[in-house]
C-alpha cells in the first residue's frame, strides 16, 4: 500500500493533536498516535502514566484497544508522535504485530515532521504471532499427538519463573 504525502500529513497531525492530551506527570514525554483502520475508520491514542509505573499504557495501544473495542482488527497504517520522533516500544511492536506484520508505522517529532517510515514487520523481524501458538486443537488437526493441556510459550513462563524467584 502507498500512502499520499497527504495521507501521511493528515494522520501525523492528528495523532500531534492527540498528544496533547496524553497524562504524562512523570516522565512528561508525551506520545500521540493515530491508527486508520482498512475499512478507513480513524482512532486516536495517548500514552497515559501511572504513579505505578508499569501500570502505564503507550498511546500506540491506546489507540489499538479502542478500535477493538469497536470490532476493528486490520489495520493499514499508524501514525505516532513524540517530541523527538522516537520509535513504539516493544510491548506495542508486539501488539501491533498481533494484527498485522504489513501495518505501516509513520514516526514523527513534535513539529509535526516525518522522521520514519516503515512496517511492523521491519520493525519487529521474526515476531511472536498467533501462529505460533500450538494448542492441543492445532496439534489435532495437524493430526499430532494428543496433548491435554496448551503449549505455554517459553517466554510466558520464563517471564513467570524471573518473578518469582527473586529472593
Amino acid at each position: 500500500m502507498t500512502l499520499k504525502k497527504e495521507e501521511k500529513q493528515s494522520l501525523i497531525d492528528l495523532a500531534n493533536e492527540a498528544r496533547r492530551r496524553a497524562y504524562v506527570p512523570y516522565s512528561n514525554y508525551p506520545v500521540g498516535a493515530a491508527l486508520r483502520t482498512k475499512s478507513g475508520r480513524l482512532y486516536t491514542g495517548v500514552n497515559i502514566e501511572n504513579a505505578a509505573y508499569p501500570q502505564t499504557m503507550c498511546a500506540e495501544r491506546v489507540a489499538i484497544f479502542k478500535a477493538v473495542s469497536d470490532g476493528e482488527m486490520e489495520f493499514e497504517v499508524i501514525a505516532v508522535v513524540t517530541n523527538n520522533g522516537g520509535s513504539p516500544c516493544g510491548g506495542c511492536r508486539q501488539v501491533m504485530a498481533e494484527f498485522g506484520l504489513d501495518t505501516i508505522v509513520l514516526f514523527a517529532d513534535g513539529k509535526g515532521n516525518l522522521t520514519k517510515e516503515t512496517t511492523v514487520h521491519e520493525l519487529l523481524p521474526e515476531a511472536f504471532t498467533p501462529k505460533h501458538l500450538v494448542t492441543e486443537k492445532s496439534r489435532q488437526a495437524k493430526g499430532k499427538t494428543q496433548v491435554k493441556k496448551p503449549v505455554v510459550p517459553c517466554v510466558r513462563v520464563c517471564l513467570f519463573a524471573a518473578v518469582y524467584s527473586q529472593p
